[in-house]
C-alpha cells in the first residue's frame, strides 16, 4: 500500500465533563468521532491516522483505542487507508500494540520513534525490524525528535527500507536537506511524506508523497486541495494557496498540539476538551482563535469552490 496525499492525524472527540467525572477524564464523544470521519471522507481526505499524538493515544485506555479505531475502520476501510497509531517506550509494548490493531482491522500502524528513551540507531533498526517482523501489519516509521528526544536519521531508514512491512515514512523534521536526504530512498515501495503542516508544500514540490496533517482536522478541503496543487508541481498556485493557509498554521502552533485545534474542532461541534495534562486554549489566544475560525470558513468555502 503505496500513502499518499492528505493525511489526517485525526484528533479525538470528548464530551463536555458532566458532574460524575472528573475534569481531568471527559468521555469520549463517539457522536462527534463519526461526525469527524465523514467529514474528512466527504471533503477528500485520502487517508486518516486514529490515536497518534494528534488524537492523545496516551490518554485513552485499551477500551477507548479498540472502540475508537473499530469505528474508523467500519466507517472508512475499503475508502481510504486507516492508520493506528502503535509506537510506544519499549518494542514487546509496541509488537502488542500493532498485533491488537491488525486485529481490529487497520491497514497500517504509524511506529513513532521510541519516546524519552532514546535508543542509538541501531536500537531505533532493532527495534523496526521486530516489530515489522512480529506486528502483523506494514509500518509507516515516524520520525519526531522534537516529542521524543530521538531523530531517526535519514542513513538509518535507508538500512530499514529494504523490509517488505517497513512501506515509508512520516518525517517531521522540517529541514529542507532532511527531507532532500530522504527523498532519494524514494520509491514504488516507501513513501517519503511530511509531517510538518507549514512545509508541506515545499516538502511536496520537491517529490513528497503528501503530508500526515493536524491543520486537516479542520481543513479537510483546503488541505487536499493544496496536496493536489504541490504533488501536480503547480507551484505558483500551491504557494498562493499554502499562503492563505499559513496564518491557520500558525494558529494552530500557539499551544502544543492538539490543543489549538481541539479549539477549532469545538467551535464547529466536534468535542470539547481534552484530558490533563493537557488544558484548554488559553483565553489570551481568544482574538487568534476568532480569526483562524474565520479563515477556515474561507478556505473551505473556497476550496470546495475550486
Amino acid at each position: 500500500m503505496h500513502l499518499s496525499g492528505s493525511i489526517t492525524a485525526l484528533a479525538t472527540p470528548f464530551l463536555p465533563v458532566s458532574g460524575d467525572l472528573p475534569q481531568r477524564h471527559p468521555a469520549v464523544d463517539f457522536d462527534a468521532w463519526q461526525r469527524l470521519l465523514q467529514t474528512q471522507l466527504a471533503q477528500g481526505t485520502q487517508a486518516v491516522v486514529v490515536a497518534g499524538s494528534t488524537g492523545e493515544a496516551s490518554a485513552l485506555d485499551d477500551a477507548e483505542y479498540a472502540a475508537l479505531l473499530g469505528a474508523a475502520v467500519a466507517a472508512l476501510r475499503g475508502r481510504i487507508p486507516v492508520l493506528a497509531g502503535t509506537g510506544t517506550s519499549n518494542t514487546a509494548k509496541t509488537i502488542a500494540a500493532t498485533r491488537r490493531a491488525a486485529e481490529l482491522g487497520a491497514d497500517l500502524a504509524l511506529v513513532v520513534t521510541p519516546p524519552y528513551v532514546r535508543p542509538t540507531q541501531a536500537g531505533l533498526i532493532a527495534h523496526y525490524r521486530a516489530v515489522a517482523d512480529e506486528g502483523g501489519l506494514p509500518l509507516l516509521l515516524y520520525n519526531v525528535p522534537g516529542r521524543t528526544g530521538c531523530d531517526l536519521l535519514p542513513e538509518t531508514v535507508a538500512a530499514l527500507i529494504d523490509h517488505p512491512r517497513i512501506v515509508g515514512i512520516k518525517e517531521a523534521v522540517a529541514a529542507p536537506e532532511r527531507m532532500q536526504a530522504l527523498l532519494a530512498l524514494r520509491g514504488p515501495e516507501f513513501a517519503v511524506l511530511s509531517g510538518d503542516d507549514p512545509t508541506a508544500m515545499r516538502a511536496m514540490l520537491a517529490g513528497a508523497d503528501g503530508t500526515i496533517s493536524v491543520a486537516s482536522n479542520v481543513l479537510p478541503a483546503a488541505f487536499r486541495r493544496l496536496c493536489d496543487l504541490s504533488r501536480s508541481g503547480q507551484a505558483e498556485a500551491a504557494a498562493a494557496w499554502d499562503a492563505r493557509l499559513q496564518p491557520v498554521f500558525d494558529f494552530l502552533g500557539v499551544e502544543p498540539n492538539p490543543i489549538p485545534v481541539k479549539a477549532v474542532l469545538a467551535a464547529q461541534g466536534i468535542g470539547d476538551g481534552l484530558r490533563l495534562p493537557l488544558t484548554a486554549l488559553s483565553a489570551a489566544h481568544a482574538d487568534a482563535l476568532a480569526q483562524a475560525l474565520a479563515a477556515v470558513d474561507a478556505l473551505e468555502r473556497d476550496a470546495a469552490a475550486a
